[in-house]
């Protein structure tokens, strides 16, 4: 079976920290200074400002997440209200999930197989592994 090509269209943010995308990317074939071997993007959805992190272990993403909302939230004075992620493990711990609920940012899972609903955050890695190689 075929599968369509996605025609629809999602709206963007209204203001900055509205939606965040992130994606997880790795392992890079040769590990960067200091051992990297993945690296995780943030996007914020209004503005399309993108932050990346290098990570030796993807178990390193809440870490991650927590480091990034705090430097964007006292940079611009604004709540992350909302995160966007593809379903991967480093996502879904109970520890990450219940951040998110204990500080009301609402967490989107797109559905397997469909990179498609996640489109910011698997476009801002593109040019990562342009620099990293897969």
């Amino acid at each position: 079976m075929t599968k369509k090509p996605f025609v629809g269209q999602t709206a963007i943010a209204n203001d900055l920290l509205d939606l965040v995308h992130t994606d997880v990317c790795g392992p890079l074939s040769i590990p960067a200074r200091g051992g990297f071997s993945y690296f995780i993007t943030f996007t914020d959805d209004h503005s399309r400002y993108g932050y990346v992190y290098l990570m030796r272990h993807k178990s390193e993403a809440f870490g991650r997440f927590k480091e990034y909302r705090l430097e964007v939230e006292n940079q611009t004075n604004r709540k992350t209200k909302a995160l966007r992620s593809d379903r991967g493990g480093e996502y879904l711990s109970g520890e990450f999930i219940d951040y998110l609920k204990e500080n009301e940012i609402l967490s989107q899972w797109t559905p397997p197989g469909t990179p498609q609903l996640n489109e910011v955050a698997e476009r801002g890695t593109e040019p990562c592994w342009t620099w990293f190689g897969p």
